[in-house]
């Protein structure tokens, strides 16, 4: 039942997902979203995903988890259900355990943004990650910034100078402990320039070349795998997620999530906390 946009005129109204009768015929690929989606509030993922992915595994379809995270923090989450992710919002893809596609700031923009970060930071309750391909790096130590980024980043280290860190960087993660979309509008020359900035939750800003997002990791999935969007599911529920909904038929967005997200899926599945993505998976799995 491959579903598409039309030709002509305004996108259709997503359904709900219980109007899918029963299993899609040649899935091959299911790429979701970590909060909001496929997480629960408390950051739990469903009981039932281990025996999803079984059920995946067996019929061929790849399951990745797609998020901002760090490929080493969703490694661990994942360890045993998933080895195909799609970590820091597109900036590094892996499949099997083997890194298939990466895209690193230029050395100019790194030492360019960690100067305009502390000049923001200065007046903001602003703390940042830089994710290295190796690990993250943050100069700042104090225990609550530590604490919440280490929920994303497993892999951190503090250095007293990010300019000077030996690895290549892919992505700025800034939390802001107030409102992330207020201080964004600090970082807008970087979009002027080759980068965007990417409000991509309501703390966090994201700070990475212009054109990688998850999209992005998941055409790189798609083209290495041999992958067509009609083979291919994504559940996601906030801004970062739009770019994966134009290469999937098979597009949810959670009932929790943001109106844009909504407009733009084929699909309306359960909220997080209605256990949205197991229900659904377990209809369209075979």
């Amino acid at each position: 039942m491959p579903i598409s946009p039309a030709a002509d005129g305004p996108a259709p109204e997503p359904r709900d997902w219980t109007t899918i009768p029963g299993p899609v015929e040649d899935l091959r690929l299911v790429v979701c979203d970590m909060d909001g989606t496929l997480l629960d509030d408390a950051g739990q993922p469903p009981a039932e995903l281990p025996q999803l992915v079984e059920r995946m595994q067996r019929a061929g379809v790849v399951f990745v988890p797609a998020s901002g995270r760090q490929y080493a923090t969703l490694e661990h989450m994942f360890g045993g259900v998933a080895d195909s992710f799609i970590a820091e919002n597109g900036s590094i893809v892996v499949h099997h355990g083997e890194v298939i596609a990466t895209r690193t700031l230029p050395r100019d923009v790194v030492t360019a943004a960690v100067h305009k970060i502390r000049e923001v930071g200065a007046h903001t309750d602003l703390g940042v990650v830089a994710c290295g391909v190796k690990t993250g790096w943050t100069e700042r130590n104090d225990a609550p910034f530590l604490a919440g980024a280490r929920m994303f980043y497993r892999k951190l280290e503090v250095v007293e100078d990010l300019t000077a860190v030996d690895d290549e960087i892919m992505k700025f993660a800034m939390y802001d402990f107030g409102d992330a979309r207020a201080t964004v509008a600090h970082f807008e020359e970087f979009d002027r320039g080759g980068q965007q900035v990417v409000v991509s939750g309501p703390n966090w800003i994201d700070l990475m070349n212009r054109g990688v997002d998850k999209g992005v990791g998941l055409a790189a999935l798609q083209a290495d795998l041999g992958i067509t969007p009609a083979q291919t599911a994504v559940f996601g529920d906030y801004l970062n997620d739009l770019a994966l909904y134009p290469l999937a038929e098979w597009s949810f967005a959670m009932a929790n999530g943001h109106p844009d997200v909504a407009a733009v899926a084929n699909f309306i599945a359960p909220a997080n906390t209605d256990n949205g993505v197991a229900r659904v998976l377990d209809r369209i799995l075979p």
